[in-house]
């Protein structure tokens, strides 16, 4: 393969990279740019669990073997069915060295091999030949100065085995791919930062909002049911009087706990927390009854909590007898305005639109003004 070639390989490479927006879309450009790249029938890219001694298989890309899925849940090998993952990429670069690749066949090492002396022989070797390759480059992916996993091309049984400038080319490779993940957990992190809770690791109501509006747009388009459960913790101003606001501090994580283990009731419910001591679950799916029955074990679990004084909860949901709801703003309305009602009256259990006849009167009326709770945190009446 020409210099040309090889350069044009590296710009594809890097550009895909740059375009992934998930994690998944960037492992799926490594490998996928890796193997064009290299002229290989497959390529994977795995990360080194440290604290679990594995290697874990992030994404399989290309022809795939029987068994082989491409974005496995649980295909790791132990680190030490692969030494020169612990041992070779330590002793040859981390004191300074370069972490360059190496070669591996079928028939076991070969004069481009780094792992080991001819005739060596473990558990790639023997993958290799289980699954009809005949040969594979392995390259070190390198972030901050740490073994981050690997990049691993291969060729089937019969092709032209990879050699010393193949194992060369697949070290600059690594070097792209480790930019590019290395970008992508910075756009992950930042999107963690943008979209949740600092305190409780909730998300925020920036996320909620977000959520909102897919969801509405979903119940439009196919009537799926939506539900939004809107919380406010009581007695949190009582503690920070008292007790001080370390103290608050510790009552909202701790109800953010007891939000998070009830939201898992629901499956793909978001938890989150508004603002203040107002919270919420979104759940897009099931059924009102069930998200009904889970703000009543939430309200029984807050009631149990050691601090604060329970918790006022209202929900609204598509699946009850609200009317039309064609925006997120309306749904929100309407859980807000049961949770006043809730809080109003001091219940022990939520207060559900359409179930409580005044919770829709309220929501419709307009606020007494600026102060008044039913201002809903600044959302106008439609």
């Amino acid at each position: 393969m020409g210099e040309d070639v090889r350069l044009r390989a590296v710009v594809t490479l890097a550009q895909a990279m740059a375009a992934a927006r998930t994690p998944r879309e960037s492992w799926r450009a490594a490998a996928l740019g890796a193997k064009e790249a290299l002229g290989g029938s497959f390529a994977a890219v795995s990360v080194w669990e440290r604290e679990l001694g594995r290697l874990r298989v992030l994404v399989n890309a290309g022809v795939r073997a029987e068994g082989e899925e491409e974005f496995p849940e649980a295909e790791t090998y132990p680190v030490h069915q692969f030494p020169e993952i612990a041992e070779f990429l330590h002793e040859k670069w981390a004191g300074g060295g370069e972490p360059n690749a190496w070669v591996e066949t079928a028939e076991g090492a070969t004069g481009a091999s780094a792992a080991g002396p001819a005739g060596y022989c473990h558990q790639r070797v023997a993958a290799l030949r289980r699954r009809g390759r005949g040969s594979c480059v392995v390259a070190p992916i390198v972030l901050r100065g740490q073994a981050w996993g690997e990049l691993y091309v291969a060729r089937p049984a019969g092709a032209p085995v990879f050699g010393r400038s193949d194992a060369d080319f697949a070290t600059v490779l690594a070097s792209v791919v480790a930019a590019g993940i290395a970008q992508t957990e910075l756009l992950e992190e930042v999107r963690k930062l943008a979209f949740t809770d600092p305190l409780t690791g909730l998300a925020n109501r920036r996320a909620v909002d977000m959520g909102l509006d897919e969801a509405v747009e979903r119940h439009r388009k196919s009537g799926t049911v939506v539900s939004l459960v809107v919380c406010d913790l009581n007695g949190l101003k009582r503690v920070n009087d008292s007790l001080g606001h370390a103290v608050g501090d510790r009552l909202l994580e701790r109800f953010g706990s007891v939000l998070s283990v009830c939201g898992a009731m629901l499956p793909g419910a978001l938890a989150a927390r508004l603002g203040g001591d107002e919270f919420c679950l979104l759940a897009v799916g099931p059924s009102s009854d069930a998200v009904v029955k889970v703000a009543a074990d939430l309200c029984v679990r807050a009631a149990e909590m050691d601090l604060g004084e329970g918790v006022a909860c209202g929900v609204a949901s598509t699946g009850d007898p609200i009317g039309p709801v064609r925006t997120a703003r309306r749904l929100f309305r309407l859980a807000d305005a049961a949770q006043y009602r809730a809080k109003a009256a001091r219940s022990a259990r939520p207060v559900v639109a359409g179930r409580d006849g005044a919770v829709l009167q309220l929501a419709d009326a307009p606020p007494a003004a600026p102060h008044d709770r039913r201002s809903f945190r600044g959302v106008r009446p439609e």
